[in-house]
C-alpha cells in the first residue's frame, strides 16, 4: 500500500454488540474500549444519524470516559459515508468551509476494526462541543444542533403547521434554559421583526458576515439538507451573535443522502429556508452575499483549487477500498469513477453560479 490510513479498533462484548444490532436505534451508548496508537481507552458508544441508522454500514459516536487528549476530545464520531461511492465528499467540504473562513469541525479518514472484524473506511468527525470551542480559543458559549427538518428558522414546520415548539429541530449540545429561551427568541425575531427595522436588529444578533460566508459554502457544495438541518448553531459570548456551522456534508458535489445524482442546478444561488429569505430580502446582505460569492466562485470553488484536496483523499484511502466488507467489486470501480464526477460537478457547479450573480442585483 502506498498509504498508511491511521487505525482505530473497537473491542466490545458480544451483549453489548447485541443490544445496538436488534435495535438501530438503541440510544443508551453501550460500554466498550478503543485502541489507537498502541493505546486502550474505555469509552461508550452507540449509533449516529437518522436514515443512515438503517444502513449495513454503521456510524457510531463514540464517548470516552475522560476528556481524552490523543484525540483533544470528549466525543468523536465515526462516519461510514455509506452513500457517498467517494467517501470524501463530507471531508472536501469541511476543508472547502474551512478555506473560505468558516468554523468547521476538524475529520481525518480512518480504517476501523470492530472485535477485530475490518469494517472499513470511516471519517472521524471531531464533536462541536465545548472543546471544540476550546480548542480554537473561541469562547464558551451555548451550542445547538439541527437534527431534523423542523430546525428551518421559521414558526412552521416543514408541512406548514404552527410549530409546538421553536426550539422544535433543536438539540441542546451546550447551554441553558434560559440559552433556550434566547434561540426562541432569535428564530421569533427573524419570523417578526419589520422588514424596515430587520437589518438593524438581526446584526444585533447574527453574525451577517458569517452567515453569508456558510451561505455561499452550502450553496457551492449543493447540501440540500443543509438548509434545514445539518449545521450546529453557536452564540459568540463575546460578540453575542449567532454563528453558523456545517455539519454531515456528505450528500454534495452532485450526490443526495441516497447517493442519487443531482443536477449542478439543482438549488440556485439564492438557496432557501426562512432566515435565508429574510437576509437576502435586503439589498445591502443581498449585495454583500454577491461579492463574497464573487470571491469564492474565482478563487475558491474552482477545480484548480480544490484538485489538491481531492487528490490528496483520493491517495490516502484508495488502497484500502478493497479491504472495505462494504464494498463490492462494482462499489470500488465506481469508486474510481466518482473523482472525475465531482471534478465535473465543481466546473458546472461554478459555471452555473457565476451565470446566477445577476439574480443578485
Amino acid at each position: 500500500m502506498t498509504s498508511n490510513l491511521l487505525t482505530i479498533s473497537i473491542l466490545i462484548k458480544p451483549r453489548h454488540l447485541r443490544k445496538l444490532e436488534e435495535d438501530a436505534w438503541y440510544e443508551r451508548p453501550v460500554p466498550a474500549r478503543l485502541i489507537f496508537n498502541k493505546k486502550t481507552y474505555d469509552i461508550t458508544m452507540t449509533y449516529r444519524g437518522n436514515h443512515t441508522r438503517e444502513f449495513r454500514k454503521k456510524s457510531y459516536h463514540i464517548i470516552f470516559n475522560t476528556y481524552n487528549e490523543e484525540f483533544r476530545a470528549k466525543e468523536i464520531h465515526l462516519n461510514a459515508e455509506y452513500r457517498d461511492p467517494s467517501l470524501i465528499r463530507n471531508k472536501l467540504s469541511f476543508e472547502f468551509f474551512q478555506k473560505i473562513g468558516c468554523l468547521v469541525p476538524q475529520s481525518t479518514h480512518v480504517f476501523l476494526f470492530i472485535n477485530g472484524k475490518a469494517e472499513g473506511v470511516y471519517l472521524l468527525i471531531e464533536s462541536v462541543d465545548q472543546y471544540f470551542l476550546k480548542e480554537r480559543n473561541l469562547p464558551l458559549g451555548p451550542i445547538f444542533y439541527g437534527v431534523n427538518y423542523h430546525a428551518n428558522f421559521s414558526l412552521l414546520t416543514e408541512e406548514g403547521d404552527v410549530k409546538s415548539s421553536l426550539l422544535k429541530g433543536y438539540e441542546t449540545k451546550e447551554g441553558s434554559l434560559e440559552d433556550e429561551k434566547d434561540l426562541e427568541m432569535f428564530i421569533a425575531k427573524i419570523n417578526t421583526l419589520p422588514r424596515e427595522v430587520f437589518p438593524e436588529e438581526i446584526s444585533k444578533v447574527l453574525n451577517i458576515r458569517q452567515f453569508l460566508l456558510w451561505l455561499c459554502g452550502i450553496i457551492c457544495t449543493q447540501n440540500f439538507d443543509g438548509f434545514e438541518h445539518n449545521y450546529s448553531l453557536y452564540k459568540n459570548t463575546e460578540t453575542n451573535l449567532y454563528e453558523m456551522i456545517p455539519w454531515d456534508y456528505d450528500a454534495t458535489f452532485g450526490r443526495d443522502c441516497d447517493g442519487v445524482k443531482m443536477e449542478y442546478d439543482y438549488i440556485g444561488i439564492e438557496g432557501f429556508n426562512a432566515l435565508t429569505a429574510r437576509i437576502l430580502d435586503i439589498k445591502e446582505f443581498r449585495q454583500q452575499y454577491k461579492t463574497l460569492m464573487e470571491k469564492v466562485l474565482t478563487h475558491h470553488f474552482t477545480p484548480q483549487s480544490l484538485e489538491p484536496m481531492i487528490n490528496t483523499m483520493y491517495e490516502d484511502i484508495k488502497d484500502y477500498m478493497k479491504l472495505d466488507p462494504y464494498k463490492s467489486q462494482s462499489g470500488v470501480i465506481k469508486f474510481e469513477k466518482e473523482f472525475d464526477y465531482i471534478r465535473q460537478f465543481i466546473k458546472d457547479r461554478n459555471q452555473y453560479l457565476k451565470e446566477q450573480l445577476d439574480h443578485l442585483n
